[in-house]
């Protein structure tokens, strides 16, 4: 490996690993691409509005988790975690996103996420599991 290979990306960042671990006595750090990985779960676990400081921080899919079962709410589940991750994670570029409800577990809806790392055109993929309670058709 080169000395430059081996030189830290700031783009990427580092910081605290999310959640929170402890390795050695010490919060262990996560950082390149395990952090924006991370970065991703946290943006689509945390509701909008509840960062204080930061009311618009967090994804919507967090409103639809009494929303009928039915193709429409993936739909809305997917454009939810787009405007998320492109108002709120520079990092990256979403290159394709799919909600489908889980055949073993009707009140699981995987979201399924290709995006590509701006720094090094790296593209991956990530499956962000999303449980709702179905709520009944008025």
């Amino acid at each position: 490996m080169t000395p430059a290979a081996r030189l830290p990306r700031p783009f990427l960042g580092q910081g605290l690993r999310f959640p929170l671990e402890i390795v050695g006595g010490a919060l262990a750090v996560s950082r390149g691409e395990a952090k924006i990985a991370e970065s991703i779960r946290f943006l689509l676990s945390t509701a909008k509005g509840e960062r204080t400081m930061r009311p618009t921080l967090g994804c919507g899919i967090h409103d639809l988790v009494f929303a009928p079962g039915n193709s429409q709410t993936d739909v809305f589940v997917a454009e939810a975690v787009r405007d998320t991750l492109v108002n709120n994670e520079p990092r990256i570029d979403v290159l394709d996103i799919g909600a489908e409800r889980s055949p073993q577990e009707p009140n699981l809806i995987l979201i399924r996420l290709v995006y590509r790392i701006r720094e090094n055109n790296s593209v991956t993929s990530l499956v962000y599991p999303y449980f709702v309670t179905e709520g009944t058709a008025a």
